[in-house]
């Protein structure tokens, strides 16, 4: 089974509301899920990113594969490193 740290969409109409949580790629977006990691509420100013990181750093080392968006969240919290190589 491939796993993948993806969002999933909560709240209105033009008031989006995000689950970071770890789902079996092929699954729906919004279908069942493994484990909820955090939250992201892009509304706010500044926005707000809630993660557990021992969470999140559990799941990437055993294999799950965060999305572009949540990599890039999870560098935003402070939970990850970029893996942009410099030169």
């Amino acid at each position: 089974m491939a796993v993948k740290m993806r969002l999933t969409r909560l709240g209105d109409k033009k008031a989006p509301f995000y689950r970071i949580v770890v789902a079996d790629s092929r699954a729906a977006r919004d279908a069942k899920y493994i484990d909820l990691v955090g939250t992201y509420n892009p509304l706010t100013t500044p926005e707000e990113i809630k993660i557990d990181a021992e969470k999140a750093t559990t799941w990437i080392k055993n294999g799950a594969q965060p999305t572009d968006t949540v990599k890039a969240l999870l560098v935003k919290a402070g939970v990850t490193q970029s893996s942009k190589n410099s030169k």
